[in-house]
C-alpha cells in the first residue's frame, strides 16, 4: 500500500511541475528513434512576430552536418530545403516556409563529412490559421518551375487605413508560405512602411517605418538586427541599400514647409547623414504641368515614391509621380529629366532645366520633332513617356525600366493601361527611346493608378510586372505576372484579392526573392 501512495505522489509531483511550464517553451518531440539524436525540441514562432516559422533546437551524439526539409504539398516543387552551415553536435535550427493551418511534416536530415545522409527524423509542426485579414490567392497562369518559387508580397489588404501592415509571401501554388505580424511588437505595432521591405545583401530585410520615423534591419523571424533615427524627419516610401552598405532613403525633411522631397543617405555603421538631396535646389517646385486629385500640390508638388542607385556612376536616380525621373549626381546636379517637355523653366538654385530634357528617337534611331509629342499630348507609334511612374530600375544593359501607371496619361485619361517599359538613355546626347514593353496589350485589366513595381529576373530572363491596384469585377485586385523578355509570354500569374482595402490598393509591391537568403 505505501508503495502504491509513494507512486501515486510522486505521480502527481510530476504533472504538477509539467502543468507549470510555459506554455511558450520549446516542447520536446517524443518520437525519437536515433543513434545519433541525442534531443529535439521545436519551438513554433519562437520571436512572437513569424507564425509559418519554427525553431528546432537539435543536439547529436557526435558532430554531423544538418539539412532541413519542410514537405511541400505539391511535391518537390513546394519543398523548402535548407542546409545549415557548419559541423557541430548542438543546433539551433530556424525552419521557414510552414503551411498555415496545417501538420506540417519536417524532415531532419543528419550528414557526414561528404554530404552523404547518415540518418534522418521526421517532426510534426502544427500550425493556426491565417489571421483573417489574408487575401484569396487565384493561380491563373501555372508556373513552369520544377523548384519552389517565392513571391514577397508588401501588402496593403488591412482596413484600418492600410496598418498595421504584415508582408506575406507565397509560392507558386499559391499558398502563403510566410508573414509577419507585428500587432503586439513594442515598436512596429502600428506599422507603415509604405513602398515596403527590400532584401539586403547579408539576407535581412530593410524598411522604413512612417510611425517611429526610423529605419529597420530584420530577420526572418521579425527580430531586429539594426535600426536608424531619421533624426526627427519623416519616413516616406523607400529605403533601398547601396553596394557599400549605406542607406538612401526618401524623408520630409522637418525643416520644410513641403513634403516627399528630400533624400538622403545614412552611413551604415555610424548613423550619421553624410548626404542630402535638396530636390527643390535642383528642380522646379512651382511646375504644375501635371495636376491630381491625390495630393495638395502646394505642399506634395513632387511625391518622390521610389529610388534606385547607378553604381556605375554614384548617381541616384529618383522618380516623383507628379513631375518625372530624375538622375541626379552627389552634388544634387541634374544628369537627367525623363519627363514631357510640359512647362520646364528654371530649378530653385536658378539652373535652366531644359537642357537636362531627353529627345525621343523613333524605331530609325530618328529624333521625334512632333511638338504634341514631345509636350505629352500625344503618343508616338515608337514612343511614349510615362506617367505618374513607379519602380525606375536599371537593367543589365544598362537601360531604365519603369513602372508606367498611365495615371493622367496624355493629360486626359485615367489610364487606360499601365506598362512595365524600358528605354535606353544616352545621357551625352540627351536622347531616349522606347525599346520594350509591356502591359498596353492587357488595358484595364492591369490598370493600376497608384503603387505598383517592375523587376527583372536574371535567372529567367523575364520581367516580373506588379500592378497592386487593379480591379477585378469591381474589387481590388493586384496581379503578379511574369512574363519572358524575349516572347512577352506570361510564365506565371497570380491574382490576390484582400477582403479589405482602400482605394482598391492590394499591395504596393511584390519581390521575386529567395525564402532562405544565406
Amino acid at each position: 500500500m505505501k508503495l502504491k501512495i509513494y507512486g501515486l505522489l510522486a505521480f502527481m509531483l510530476i504533472a504538477l511541475f509539467s502543468c507549470s511550464d510555459d506554455d511558450s517553451s520549446p516542447s520536446p518531440n517524443p518520437n525519437i528513434d536515433s543513434d545519433l539524436i541525442e534531443s529535439i525540441d521545436v519551438q513554433l514562432n519562437p520571436s512572437g512576430y513569424a507564425p509559418l516559422a519554427a525553431r528546432i533546437n537539435l543536439e547529436t551524439t557526435e558532430p554531423v552536418s544538418v539539412e532541413v526539409a519542410v514537405l511541400g504539398k505539391n511535391g518537390d516543387a513546394s519543398t523548402i530545403t535548407k542546409r545549415f552551415v557548419g559541423v557541430d553536435s548542438s543546433f539551433e535550427l530556424e525552419v521557414l516556409g510552414l503551411y498555415a493551418n496545417y501538420d506540417n511534416e519536417v524532415e531532419i536530415r543528419l550528414l557526414g563529412s561528404t554530404g552523404n545522409v547518415l540518418e534522418t527524423q521526421m517532426v510534426t509542426i502544427q500550425t493556426d490559421p491565417l489571421i483573417a485579414e489574408m487575401p484569396v490567392i487565384t493561380i491563373d497562369v501555372p508556373s513552369g518551375s520544377s523548384e519552389p518559387v517565392f513571391n514577397f508580397v508588401n501588402y496593403f489588404g488591412f482596413v484600418d487605413n492600410f496598418r498595421p501592415q504584415r508582408p506575406f509571401i507565397f509560392d507558386q501554388f499559391g499558398d502563403i508560405r510566410w508573414y509577419l505580424d507585428f500587432s503586439n511588437h513594442p515598436t512596429l505595432n502600428d506599422l507603415f512602411y509604405d513602398n515596403g521591405m527590400t532584401l539586403l545583401q547579408n539576407g535581412n530585410l530593410l524598411f522604413g517605418d512612417g510611425r517611429t520615423f526610423s529605419i529597420y534591419e530584420i530577420d526572418f523571424l521579425g527580430r531586429i538586427s539594426n535600426s536608424w533615427s531619421l533624426q526627427g524627419n519623416g519616413f516616406h516610401h523607400h529605403v533601398i541599400e547601396k553596394p557599400d552598405g549605406n542607406l538612401l532613403v526618401t524623408i520630409n525633411d522637418a525643416s520644410k514647409s513641403t513634403v516627399e522631397d528630400v533624400i538622403i543617405e545614412i552611413d551604415r555603421g555610424s548613423g550619421s547623414f553624410v548626404n542630402r538631396w535638396d530636390l527643390n535646389n535642383s528642380l522646379d517646385n512651382s511646375r504644375r504641368a501635371w495636376p491630381t486629385d491625390l495630393a495638395d500640390l502646394e505642399v506634395d508638388w513632387f511625391h518622390a515614391n521610389s529610388l534606385e542607385y547607378s553604381a556605375q556612376d554614384e548617381e541616384i536616380i529618383v522618380s516623383g509621380r507628379t513631375q518625372g525621373i530624375a538622375k541626379l549626381n552627389a552634388q544634387n546636379e541634374l544628369s537627367y529629366i525623363l519627363a514631357p517637355h510640359r512647362e520646364w523653366s528654371t530649378s530653385g538654385d536658378g539652373t535652366d532645366l531644359t537642357q537636362f530634357l531627353l529627345t525621343p528617337l523613333d524605331a530609325n534611331n530618328e529624333e521625334i520633332t512632333d511638338m504634341a509629342v514631345l509636350d505629352g499630348t500625344e503618343n508616338h507609334p515608337d514612343f511614349e513617356w510615362s506617367w505618374y511612374q513607379h519602380s525606375p530600375i536599371l537593367m543589365p544593359n544598362g537601360n531604365l525600366m519603369v513602372f508606367d501607371n498611365g495615371d493622367n496619361r496624355n493629360y486626359v485619361n485615367a489610364g487606360p493601361y499601365s506598362r512595365a517599359v524600358e528605354y535606353e538613355i544616352d545621357e551625352t546626347n540627351k536622347t531616349i527611346k522606347q525599346v520594350w514593353s509591356y502591359g498596353k496589350e492587357r488595358g484595364e485589366e492591369t490598370y493600376a493608378r497608384v503603387v505598383s513595381k517592375v523587376s527583372y529576373l536574371p535567372e529567367n530572363n523575364s520581367i516580373l510586372f506588379t500592378p497592386g491596384s487593379a480591379v477585378s469585377n469591381g474589387v481590388a485586385a493586384g496581379k503578379v505576372i511574369e512574363v519572358d523578355y524575349n516572347t512577352k509570354e506570361v510564365l506565371f500569374e497570380a491574382t490576390i484579392n484582400p477582403p479589405n482595402s482602400i482605394i482598391n490598393i492590394s499591395f504596393h509591391n511584390v519581390l521575386r526573392i529567395p525564402l532562405y537568403s544565406n
